[in-house]
């Protein structure tokens, strides 16, 4: 189960302003310098999607990602410096400097570019 907090909820519906039928996609692709990278889309639900509403917020996760992100929150920081989504994945047990790439205790993926 992938879980928002409050904050990443009210910037996510308001990235889905009119867009009734679509939500949050959270997905897990091959590549960046630990093996997997993270991915966030607005996109429409596939019938194989696990959907899962948290404030509201359609969270749609395809079934070869939902392994590697179980338990994991999504949250929107504000800072000083930069905005953004940010990903608490704790089955991420090394991560590198760009926060957006990691590698599991059973999976370590295709290490790459973090392009």
């Amino acid at each position: 189960m992938v879980t928002l907090t409050k904050e990443a909820a009210d910037k996510v519906k308001d990235l889905l302003d009119g867009q009734e039928d679509k939500g949050l996609r959270l997905f897990v692709k091959p590549g960046g310098c630990s093996g997997f990278s993270y991915g966030l889309a607005i996109d429409d639900k596939k019938s194989s999607d696990q959907v899962l509403l948290e404030f509201g917020v359609p969270v749609l996760v395809d079934e070869e990602s939902a392994s590697l992100i179980a338990g994991a929150e999504i949250d929107f920081v504000e800072s000083l410096g930069s905005s953004g989504f940010t990903i608490h994945n704790p089955n991420a047990v090394s991560t590198c400097g760009c926060g957006s790439s990691f590698r599991t205790r059973d999976e370590a993926g295709q290490p790459g570019s973090c392009d």
